[in-house]
């Protein structure tokens, strides 16, 4: 989980710009903990995203709460397009981009990203992993655009090897298991030896911020208390 600090740097902007989004009601604002501190999942990572992006499009932060989803989300930005052919010829970029907006959802991940999640459903993919791959993605190049993008392209890699797709099927099928069934001690074992082998000790994307892996397999973890004890098994195995 982060703090406000770390929320705001992940997805680039500042601590009092999050406050103000909590402010005008954009962003749910969390609890304290027992120590005092809101504390911020995955999900705020994404919504932040979102906001910003929209807010960079030059969509008014008093417009954004009420934006919908489809033709509605549509209609709301071809009536903010509209309004912005009224301004000066600077807001024609904004303008483009509203337009772009709004012939579908906002672009928060490289094209080739969306068309990948779009395949993994006929690879035998649940639709709750690619949900859950998308968002994963999205704070992953959100906060670190070339990282992502290796990562990215190594994963496209090991889908297209039967053996590791198989093993990355396997996964997403024990999301229904018993923590305690002894198909994930077998699932775990494999996985581990899989990396080992086609990693060794190099893991990609180690120069993204610890903090920043642990968020997102916490939120893995958070889907299914099956894959919480698969997490435990690897770490046990790798440690």
């Amino acid at each position: 989980m982060l703090t406000i600090g770390q929320l705001a740097k992940y997805v680039g902007v500042s601590t009092k710009t999050v406050r103000v989004y909590h402010a005008k009601g954009l962003l749910p604002e969390p609890e304290r903990d027992a120590s005092g501190y809101r504390r911020y999942g995955a999900e705020a990572v994404v919504e932040l995203i979102r906001i910003r992006t929209l807010a960079e499009a030059g969509v008014p932060l008093a417009r954004i709460r009420n934006l919908g989803s489809g033709q509605e989300f549509a209609a709301a930005l071809q009536q903010i397009d509209d309004d912005l052919t009224d301004r000066i010829r600077g807001l024609q970029a904004t303008q483009q981009r509203l337009r772009e907006l709004a012939s579908g959802d906002v672009q928060l991940l490289p094209a080739e990203v969306d068309v990948h999640l779009r395949g993994l459903a006929e690879l035998g993919f649940s639709e709750q992993w690619v949900a859950m791959e998308r968002d994963l993605w999205i704070i992953v190049f959100a906060t670190y655009p070339d990282t992502g993008d290796e990562l990215f392209r190594d994963q496209a890699g090991a889908l297209a090897e039967p053996a590791l797709r198989e093993l990355y099927l396997d996964y997403d099928r024990a999301r229904e298991l018993q923590p305690d069934d002894p198909v994930l001690v077998e699932l775990a074992d494999r996985i581990v030896a899989a990396s080992i082998e086609r990693y060794g000790t190099d893991l990609p994307g180690q120069a993204i911020d610890p903090n920043l892996p642990q968020l997102l397999q916490n939120t893995v973890n958070a889907s299914s208390p099956a894959w919480q004890r698969l997490d435990q098994l690897i770490r046990r195995r790798l440690g």
